[in-house]
């Protein structure tokens, strides 16, 4: 785990699941505060059809998640969190160029210093092998919104 109180940073990696094989195999990003207090992302293994990319937020005990199905032969998956003081954008590539919006989410507890990095599990008793590449810390890249006029 990496920690920083740095208010504005975009922490990235490449995951690489290409062994995942049991329901619930997962590997991605996460932000840890407290066990009341946290978020994820990751791609979850489900069947040889399809698995779920998706995140969860915690924020006071209280979670939810959110996902969206994608074929089962996708086996890496980029992912970037950024943090605007206690605003984060969770954001996934398939290419580690051109990046998609997954959530943007408050932490109540998202203050100060925070410790996030990457995470793997099995738990549906069974194991396998996540790699995590190009791990990167920036500048935030998530750019405050400018007050652009709306579209006519």
């Amino acid at each position: 785990m990496l920690s920083s109180e740095d208010e504005f940073f975009s922490f990235s990696v490449k995951t690489d699941f290409s062994g995942s094989k049991r329901r619930f195999d997962q590997c991605g990003i996460a932000l840890y505060q407290d066990p009341e207090n946290w978020l994820k992302a990751s791609v979850e293994y489900e069947n040889d059809d399809y698995q779920h990319l998706g995140s969860v937020v915690t924020d006071h005990g209280f979670s939810d998640w959110a996902t969206v199905e994608i074929p089962a032969d996708t086996k890496t998956m980029w992912y970037r969190l950024s943090r605007r003081g206690d605003d984060y954008l969770i954001e996934c590539s398939y290419d580690g160029e051109r990046w998609r919006q997954m959530r943007v989410c408050h932490l109540s507890e998202g203050r100060g210093i925070v410790r996030f990095g990457v995470y793997a599990c099995s738990p549906e008793d069974s194991s396998f092998t996540a790699e995590f590449s190009d791990f990167r810390l920036t500048e935030c890249m998530w750019k405050a919104h400018d007050g652009q006029q709306p579209d006519d």
